[in-house]
């Protein structure tokens, strides 16, 4: 470790990004580094180059919750077209199947119940998912062959929303993480005996940050480096999470890696409902100091925040 410090400005918050079509989300996140000039930045949840919407970028000491944001609940709109399966699942890929099987609104609006719950899902072969150590869309893209494993996916809702055209529908979706839209889209066409893939697709929330307050890239690139960034609490990543006011005195051992008791009868109460490990945002008279754990009648620093 060389110990140098990342050239940059220190800005600490979350960027609500639209991210246009065509970037991939590292893309993305490198577009946000030369309009802001944030030292440190990271994205809470990858998009598809193919795929719009809303990527929340993490600035600085933000960076420190995005595992709580990849956590949260998503919403997507995804056009499911019917006649061709394709070997990455959506539009980009080689068609590697064809059928003349057109299903009709009705029909798919009949099997959607099937596919809301906690459902069985094979992610797409050109995914990011590791096979040994290596991603499988680098294996895929080299022509080898790739058998992912199906894993549990929670699918909260599921509706038919538009028709935009002979044989495409428009569909809405929530979801818990890690389900993909591509397999999606695959899955409903294959139940009803037809070929079908992804062809568009926009996330149009990650839990908080949703599309219509989302910033696109454009707009990020007339603010330059001005301090009128529009930039959201690091708090917003944390929504649901429980709060905890500290005195002074106690953010200052919190900072310096202690435990702090808990002696307030009413936070006491507060931790025993949340449960032992549990994790909680401890709050100062400056605002958020460090994602802290549940240990008895105590708290122990997990995440300080170095603002």
């Amino acid at each position: 470790m060389s110990g140098r410090r990342r050239s940059g400005r220190a800005i600490h918050g979350w960027i609500n990004l639209d991210k246009p079509a065509g970037l991939s989300s590292a893309a993305a996140v490198a577009a946000v580094r030369r309009a802001t000039g944030a030292a440190r930045l990271g994205h809470a949840g990858t998009l598809d180059p193919l795929a719009t919407g809303v990527l929340p970028v993490a600035l600085g000491e933000a960076t420190k919750t995005m595992a709580f944001a990849v956590d949260m609940a998503k919403r997507y709109r995804f056009t499911l077209v019917f006649g061709e399966t394709r070997s990455t699942d959506d539009a980009e890929g080689e068609v590697v199947a064809a059928s003349d099987v057109r299903p009709g609104r009705a029909e798919v609006e009949a099997v959607l119940g099937e596919f809301i719950g906690r459902i069985s899902q094979v992610p797409p072969a050109y995914s990011a998912i590791k096979v040994a150590g290596r991603r499988a869309y680098a294996m895929a893209r080299a022509g080898e062959s790739v058998e992912l494993a199906a894993r549990i996916v929670r699918i909260d809702a599921l509706a038919v929303v538009d028709e935009a055209g002979p044989d495409r529908l428009v569909l809405a979706c929530a979801s818990g993480k890690g389900a993909y839209m591509r397999a999606l889209a695959r899955d409903i066409a294959a139940r009803l005996g037809a070929c079908g893939h992804l062809e568009a697709l926009r996330r149009t929330a990650v839990g908080p940050f949703t599309e219509e307050t989302a910033i696109s890239l454009a707009s990020l690139d007339e603010f330059g480096h001005s301090p009128a960034l529009p930039l959201l609490p690091i708090e917003t990543a944390l929504d649901g999470i429980p709060a905890l006011a500290l005195t002074d005195r106690e953010a200052l051992r919190l900072r310096c890696g202690q435990a702090v008791p808990v002696l307030r009868a009413a936070d006491r109460e507060r931790l025993a409902a949340a449960g032992d490990d549990a994790i909680v945002l401890a709050q100062g008279s400056t605002g958020p100091i460090a994602l802290v754990r549940v240990d008895g009648l105590q708290v122990r620093p997990v995440r300080v925040l170095n603002l």
